[in-house]
């Protein structure tokens, strides 16, 4: 007989959580390798994106169907509904001409163009352009795909077109440069004459620069004194076609380098007139974009971007005296964030303008007036994000846009469409399900296809009316029956108040499929907290690479905290010459809150992983919040903002160089280190100096401290593929599950010696 104190003891120790056992076993990664292929098989008729054709009133979707995906061709007028081509002739004609296998349902590119008033079709596939003919389906060549050779440090402001001779629209002239100078010809001479003589090696006239005036009469061209052109040496350890290592280079600036400087010149062709644009307006240029004549030749534009990006410039020069005027300018305290919340289009030749800008503390447009270079309206306003604009219908006076964070008590992020007249009124949703939406409108704004889903909910598509915005027919409706039936579950959305004790933060929980709310669990946060967007999910997937990380026996989660963007403008200045905060303060209590709610969520053990930024954030937990997250995995860091791209770095960090740059490098605080670190690399990384996580790794070393190290021979800005996923997973089963992975060695032989003794 039981004794009924023990009875009790076991009736209250069924209620309390335990440690997972039996877990990070050769099973769960076996589980874990076939979740992306069985979750795809299980869920059909997921609509991707909508294309229109060309000006016509059809459109193309790809969709999922059991064994792959195919192509969809979409009348909107007649609702007809059709393979966009034979997939089963495309697949034969391409490996026929490729030489490779290519199968029905899996053809080897996700977008295609249609071309030849649609009897014809191109697309990327096997490193190469390809045209098909949809009449007998000969696939040829058009070459391979390209790519142009870039300064990896800089964004590529002026467009790769050809350094050779720029006719005038006339066709009398040809501008080009010879001896570094704007040289001047009549078309298909030789001989012409110098329209400037103050270039020089180091202070040269840019041919890519060359801008003619619509009248033929005049042109700008910018002088260029180069900057500092830094580059990092590669070593290819491992060549696949010889023994011995490769050695190469790639330019690549980085914060605090010497910019190209450029001054805008004016020339008058029929006097020869050089004027040189006073740049009182401009003294300090990152970069400056390539001028952009008014059609009616009275003068041209140009946008100056200020070195550290506190004060951007529209400026136009006026064609007749060379004077320059500010025609919008934005000073914020913080950055101007260029490289995501940049939108300028021109109306009436310049007679107004729309513009985007985060100066009431809102990402919104306004409408200037061209002439007076002063707002004449606030086109959208209140306590949300325009997120883009659409398309500008200048007839109708009208800007299509999508927003976020416009519905109280929905996800702040969930992307919405809407239409609004140029002076702010009649603000129209074109969207209503509370969901993430992708609209595709029409060429001629007559329909508008709508994709949405959620995490929980798979893609609906449906054609409506621009008009009336009714529903015309729905296209597509995705279906997960069997994915459901198989166990399976969407992430959970969970919020929890910041450090301001206020304002919402956003995540996701991902649990194993074998989850048992009665055990206790370790919780891993993938993390990327780039300043440039926003990274958690909102749109349905049938698979996350995060799943196949909770199928060993963790919770997984991701969480956008402040810092990031796509919320206010005071949310994104977080970041600002803060790069090393990356929302940790708010993602410790959104952790802490679930903790609170669910007692199988154990942060006693909490592991972090990221790639690039995220990998500068990984080890950044350890070293700044070592008093939470208890083990990392880094890959590709971009561990000293002092190391990598002048860009991305600048925009956040500022410019000159100042203490926070110090004070937010791994690499400078490496001794702080507590818990356990994975760091790894990719050799030939050229995203990210790989000297970034060297340097780590060397002053780790300086300050005695213990870690794991993984260079990748041959690779480039990758945390390893299939090798890498499974150092990662075997890191974190090691010291979070503290059980041990499986041995790889032995199991990796075991074909091969039973393939032998047989």
């Amino acid at each position: 007989m039981i004794h009924p104190h023990l009875t009790r003891l076991v009736r209250l120790l069924a209620f309390v959580p335990v440690l997972a056992c039996a877990q990070g076993t050769l099973a769960d990664y076996e589980r874990a390798n076939g979740l992306r292929e069985r979750n795809q098989a299980l869920a059909v008729n997921l609509a991707e994106r909508a294309t229109w054709i060309d000006k016509t009133s059809r459109f193309w979707y790809r969709k999922s169907v059991k064994d792959g995906h195919e192509f969809v061709l979409v009348d909107a007028t007649t609702l007809a509904k059709t393979p966009a081509f034979d997939h089963e002739r495309l697949a034969s004609a391409l490996a026929k001409a490729s030489g490779e296998k290519v199968a029905a349902l899996k053809l080897p590119f996700l977008t295609l163009t249609f071309v030849e008033e649609q009897q014809a079709i191109e697309f990327a596939a096997f490193e190469t352009r390809w045209r098909a003919d949809l009449k007998d389906y000969a696939c040829h060549k058009l070459g391979p795909v390209r790519s142009f050779p870039r300064r990896a440090g800089l964004p590529q402001t002026l467009p790769p077109a050809t350094l050779g001779p720029q006719a005038s629209p006339d066709g009398k002239w040809e501008a080009l440069i010879v001896n570094y100078n704007v040289h001047l010809r009549p078309k298909g001479k030789r001989e012409g004459f110098e329209l400037s003589f103050d270039g020089s090696e180091g202070n040269s006239y840019e041919g890519r620069s060359i801008s003619w005036a619509p009248d033929s009469k005049k042109l700008a061209a910018y002088r260029t004194r180069p900057g500092y052109h830094r580059k990092i040496q590669y070593i290819e350890s491992s060549p696949e076609d010889q023994l011995q290592p490769k050695y190469s280079s790639l330019e690549y600036a980085k914060p605090g380098d010497a910019v190209d400087i450029q001054q805008p010149v004016l020339f008058e062709v029929e006097s020869r007139r050089q004027t040189i644009i006073a740049n009182a307006l401009f003294p300090n240029p990152y970069q400056l974009s390539r001028p952009v004549w008014w059609k009616d030749s009275r003068g041209f534009t140009f946008e100056y971007n200020q070195r550290g990006h506190q004060v951007y410039r529209v400026i136009e020069v006026e064609a007749a005296t060379g004077r320059p005027r500010a025609l919008i300018s934005e000073e914020p305290k913080t950055f101007f964030c260029y490289s995501g919340k940049k939108f300028r289009q021109d109306l009436d030749d310049g007679g107004e303008i729309v513009w985007m800008s985060e100066r009431d503390g809102w990402n919104h447009l306004y409408l200037y007036d061209g002439a007076m270079g002063k707002v004449k309206a606030q086109i959208t306003r209140g306590n949300w994000v325009v997120r883009g604009v659409e398309k500008v219908d200048e007839e109708r006076r009208q800007v299509y846009f999508r927003a976020s964070g416009m519905y109280p008590g929905r996800d702040p992020y969930f992307v919405h469409y809407y239409r609004i007249n140029l002076d702010g009124s009649a603000l129209t949703p074109l969207t209503e399900a509370d969901a993430n939406h992708a609209v595709s409108l029409s060429p001629d704004l007559k329909y508008y296809v709508d994709t949405w889903s959620r995490l929980d909910l798979p893609p609906v598509a449906e054609l409506r009316l621009t008009a009336d915005r009714k529903t015309v027919a729905e296209i597509e409706r995705g279906n997960i029956d069997d994915l459901r039936r198989s166990g399976w579950r969407p992430p959970e959305v969970f919020t929890s108040l910041g450090r301001d004790g206020k304002t919402d933060i956003w995540g996701i929980l991902l649990r194993p499929s074998n989850f048992n709310p009665s055990r206790k669990y370790p919780v891993i946060e993938f993390i990327y907290a780039g300043p440039q967007d926003s990274f958690v999910p909102k749109s349905f997937s049938p698979y996350f690479a995060m799943q196949s990380l909770a199928e060993l026996g963790f919770i997984v989660v991701q969480i956008d905290g402040m810092g990031t963007s796509n919320r206010s403008k005071a949310f994104h200045d977080v970041c600002w010459k803060n790069l090393a905060d990356a929302g940790f303060p708010d993602r410790i209590l959104w952790h802490k809150a679930v903790a609170a709610k669910y007692s199988f969520y154990d942060i006693t053990r909490v592991g972090i992983y990221g790639h690039s930024a995220g990998g500068q954030n990984a080890l950044g937990a350890l070293l700044f919040h070592p008093e939470f997250y208890k083990a990392a995995v880094a890959s590709c860091g971009c561990h000293d903002n002092r190391m990598d791209k002048i860009w991305w770095n600048e925009q956040w960090m500022g410019w000159p160089l100042g203490p926070e740059y110090i004070a937010c490098s791994n690499s400078e605080n490496a001794a702080r280190l507590k818990g356990k670190l994975l760091l790894s690399v990719g050799e030939l990384d050229n995203n990210v100096d790989p000297a970034s996580t060297l340097q780590v790794a060397s002053a780790l070393i300086k300050a005695n401290k213990t870690f794991e190290f993984l260079m990748l021979p041959g690779q480039g800005h990758s945390p390893g593929g299939a090798y890498g996923d499974r150092k990662r997973s075997d890191f974190f089963v090691h010291h979070l599950l503290r059980v041990e992975p499986p041995e790889w060695n032995v199991i990796d032989k075991k074909p091969e010696q039973e393939a032998t003794s047989q």
